[in-house]
């Protein structure tokens, strides 16, 4: 692995420093593009304003044209934790707002598959409903919303997903990524998206004389949900989506927040009053994301929108008892992906340049996990495939993949399909993540395809393991506040958390449940603790590692402990 520092510009750092940034965190802002305080400011005035988002005006009047109609709204989402904290927003944000009539349909992962089908729409239509509304899906859907509108639907389709190329004739399609909308932040998550929608339609109802400034619903008691389904979705973290996140943090602290959050929070044994965004993307996240994948995402969703306590809490244990199996089932997985991985290549050898792993008893539902595991482990772009378990598509496989840097995994599929016509019945994705769907019969053909254009794009350096780093911690550093500090900011994809680097003294090394190595390490002369998770081999004597701080509690007393995240060499 090669560590490369950070650029910290002297300038950005001086000037962060002048306006009462603390050193350290002027420090590592500076490295992550931050040039001036007025940037760091997370107050809700200092949003995106909606107006460059294209359609939002459109899809305003269209909500309240139909709330002054008494229409029957019916959302579609999806069945991940953005789509579900999507719909949960839509629900309670357009329930505040006085719509009557509000339902939602999610798409099951093994039968319905991805996104607004016709047989979707269909089920809308049957349900009553006068009004079809996506969530966090819907830019792919030209199917699905031609069928919505032959049945006499309005759609309304919200997104955030890279389009393709032709677009739905929705009635109206607020997408940050479809072609000429000019809003700044591309990187908005489907809930997010939907949060903006609603602000408009507020905005319009108020012009319409619905609701004064004074007297009009709040919609920031939806932060928390938005935070959770920004970061949960892996979305980069540009200064808008960290406004967003930050707002959602603070209230969350508060303790304000749907009982279902609440209820997930005990479940996962955190403690809402210290949220960070890390617990929302490795606690409360994968519970929710649980049900989609092994079961039915009406349960996060009902979890989400409950104001019952007592139900909140029994949903919240169904979601741990099944992310609980999905760990089960997932490490199983990766023990056989690893070996069927391994089986590709001599262990002495590089990696091919990219990995495609198939195995019968795998599910579909975990696929995109262990690809990520894979893809960590290996640092090739790397997809893992299941059989389809709809009925009468058990010749049909479905795979997930996770990319590395510089491959970009939607146009990859998008240049395989070009290439190999018919070899992909579906795809879709992002740049980092994408899925798609094929005959078992056309995998060969996929695999070797995939590894040309892998061959192709990238090259000796790209597929060299690298990791950006903040360099040496100071000493005076290296305490239990600051990490705290470091802690209750807003890190995530494109906005990576604080990793320092330098040689250490490794004074002792242990394993501790048989898979993390549990270190002693002499930091600048002074003794630390060091835990490496998922490392068994042991480490030299002086080692040049990176690790993340954290502040570890033990019997009351509280002090420093270096994550280590990976050793240069």
């Amino acid at each position: 692995m090669q560590f490369i520092p950070r650029d910290m510009p002297p300038r950005s750092i001086w000037a962060l420093e002048q306006a009462g940034v603390h050193p350290l965190l002027a420090r590592l802002y500076a490295a992550r593009g931050i040039q001036d305080a007025a940037t760091l400011d997370a107050s809700l005035a200092q949003l995106l304003p909606p107006t460059g988002l294209k359609g939002i005006e459109v899809a305003a009047v269209l909500l309240a044209d139909a709330m002054a109609d008494n229409k029957k709204l019916c959302i579609v989402a999806d069945y991940d934790c953005d789509g579900a904290t999507a719909c949960a927003v839509a629900l309670r944000g357009l329930r505040l707002l006085g719509a009557k009539h509000v339902s939602y349909i999610v798409p099951d992962r093994v039968v319905d598959g991805y996104g607004l089908t016709p047989p979707i729409a269909e089920r809308v239509k049957a349900s009553g409903a006068d009004v079809l509304i996506t969530v966090d899906n819907g830019i792919a859907s030209v199917e699905g919303v031609a069928t919505a509108r032959k049945l006499g639907l309005q759609v309304l389709v919200t997104d955030h997903h890279l389009p393709a190329a032709v677009l739905p004739e929705a009635d109206a399609i607020v997408n940050p990524n479809q072609p000429g909308c000019t809003f700044e932040s591309k990187a908005l998550a489907g809930v997010g998206v939907m949060f903006y929608v609603l602000l408009v339609l507020r905005a319009e109802l108020r012009k319409r004389g619905v609701f004064t400034a004074e007297q009009q619903p709040k919609l920031d008691t939806l932060l928390p949900l938005v935070a959770l389904g920004t970061v949960a979705d892996v979305v980069k973290l540009d200064a808008n989506n960290r406004r967003l996140v930050a707002q959602g943090l603070a209230r969350v602290r508060k303790g304000q927040m749907p009982a279902g959050m609440t209820a997930l929070f005990a479940a996962a044994g955190r403690t809402s009053e210290k949220c960070t965004s890390q617990d929302f993307g490795f606690a409360v996240g994968p519970r929710i994301n649980a049900a989609g994948r092994l079961s039915d995402m009406t349960l996060g969703i009902e979890c989400l929108t409950t104001d019952d306590v007592g139900r909140a809490t029994e949903l919240a244990t169904q979601l741990d008892r099944i992310n609980r199996e999905r760990r089960e089932i997932e490490g199983d997985m990766r023990e056989q992906a690893l070996e069927l991985a391994q089986e590709m290549f001599d262990p002495e050898e590089e990696p091919p340049s990219a990995l495609c792993v198939f195995d019968p008893d795998f599910h579909e539902g975990v696929v995109g996990i262990v690809a990520a595991k894979l893809k960590d482990l290996h640092h090739r772009p790397t997809f893992v495939f299941a059989p389809s378990q709809a009925a009468g598509k058990g010749h049909e496989l479905k795979g997930s993949g996770r990319s590395i840097p510089g491959f970009h995994l939607r146009d990859a599929l998008d240049l395989v399909a070009k290439r190999h016509p018919g070899v992909l019945l579906r795809f879709g994705g992002h740049a980092m993540a994408a899925g798609c769907t094929l005959e078992e019969d056309n995998l060969a053909t996929f695999e070797e395809a995939l590894q040309q254009v892998a061959q192709e794009w990238l090259d000796e350096a790209t597929l060299q393991r690298r990791l950006e780093t903040d360099g040496p911690l100071l000493p005076e550093y290296r305490r239990p506040e600051l990490a705290d500090t470091l802690a209750r900011e807003v890190w995530g994809q494109g906005f990576a958390p604080p990793t320092f680097s330098e040689e250490v003294e490794v004074l002792g090394q242990r394993l501790v449940g048989e898979k993390h190595l549990a270190l002693k390490l002499r930091h600048q002369g002074q003794p630390v603790d060091g835990i490496w998770f998922g490392r068994v081999d042991p480490l030299p004597p002086l080692a040049h590692l990176a690790f993340r701080l954290e502040a570890d509690e033990w019997q009351g007393n509280k002090r420093v402990r270096f994550v280590v995240e990976g050793m240069a060499g």
